[in-house]
């Protein structure tokens, strides 16, 4: 009985030590395959919008480079991944990487533009019609300190208004705060980014849309047309020397996910609800007012190197405290 029972035991042991071998080598081999992917993450909104074909193709199959993708739903967080090198290819706002750039002591590459200006006037009525017509009022925004903060002025002192003596700004901590004052007072008046701004349309039928900021940024006198970007796409510094023919699939690639929205709108907002980035009715009113558009090489280096000059000049602090050199743009 003693000797059977010991052969069962043996037995057993065995069969664990086997299963144990296969699952380590089915481990092993998933992680070399993973390896061989190239780590391609987004942050929610805009940028992970511009994607969304890119991920479908992944997917099924159909780019010529492998990702492993994901959704960052955070600033904070892209902050962290850029900084742990957890990453080839990350969205981010476009200060940011500047900051990043520094921080990183030039770790950070910038590929392409992703997103010019996705910042509206928004109000209950359309008294409104033109930057003049805000003198005397109060905008409610968020974004104290950052980027918003530095469009709004600029585009007011363009206009010969000065912020905070011809215009009021009350600013909110964040985007729902903003909504609640446009839900509750017939007359006021924000600035909201998208989508922002289609999220707080579905809930209130009434706002409407008075003034592009983008627009108007384009207008004030010396601005290069165009240079007002909400975000970009950077490539680990490494990863970009070491994979210049990768980095140069995923531009075409992307390229393409971007021109998807605009020839396919109604299937584009389908996937940005699959992908839980916005739901579908939102982002068939945010895509086209989000700006999405796929600018590099040269053109990029342009239009980024005076956005970033207008935002040291308001605020040093806002792209890391210094200006990048020449070796932060991938040019093709």
């Amino acid at each position: 009985m003693k000797k059977r029972l010991s052969v069962i035991l043996i037995s057993i042991l065995m069969l664990a030590i086997l299963i144990g071998c296969g699952n380590k080598k089915e481990n092993e081999v998933k992680a070399k395959a993973e390896q061989g992917k190239i780590k391609v993450k987004a942050l929610k909104g805009p940028p992970a919008v511009s994607m969304v074909k890119l991920f479908a193709d992944n997917e099924a199959g159909k780019t010529s480079n492998k990702y492993e993708t994901s959704i960052i739903n955070s600033v904070d967080e892209v902050v962290a991944t850029v900084a742990k090198k957890d990453y080839d290819i990350i969205t981010i706002p476009s200060n940011l990487a500047s900051v990043m750039y520094n921080k990183t002591n030039g770790d950070v590459k910038i590929a392409s533009i992703l997103a010019l200006g996705i910042n509206y006037i928004v109000g209950n009525n359309d008294t409104v019609k033109s930057i003049q017509d805000l003198k005397g009022k109060t905008i409610y925004t968020f974004g104290k300190g950052a980027t918003p903060e530095i469009v709004l002025n600029y585009v007011l002192k363009g206009n010969g208004l000065e912020p905070g003596k011809d215009v009021k700004i009350e600013f909110k901590s964040e985007a729902t705060e903003v909504a609640a004052v446009l839900a509750s007072e017939k007359d006021a008046i924000a600035m909201l980014p998208e989508p922002f701004l289609s999220s707080a349309q579905v809930k209130n039928p009434k706002l409407k849309v008075l003034i592009s900021m983008g627009d108007e940024w384009d207008k004030v006198k010396g601005t290069l047309p165009k240079s007002q970007i909400s975000g970009v796409v950077i490539v680990r510094k490494e990863f970009a020397e070491k994979n210049p023919e990768a980095v140069k699939n995923f531009l075409k690639e992307y390229q393409e996910s971007i021109q998807f929205l605009s020839t396919n709108p109604d299937e584009a907002a389908k996937l940005t609800g699959k992908y839980g980035i916005v739901p579908e009715p939102v982002a068939k009113r945010a895509i086209p007012r989000a700006n999405i558009t796929f600018i590099a090489g040269n053109e990029m280096k342009e239009k980024m190197t005076e956005y970033l000059k207008i935002l040291y000049k308001a605020n040093p602090k806002s792209v890391g405290g210094k200006l990048p050199k020449d070796d932060f743009y991938i040019i093709n």
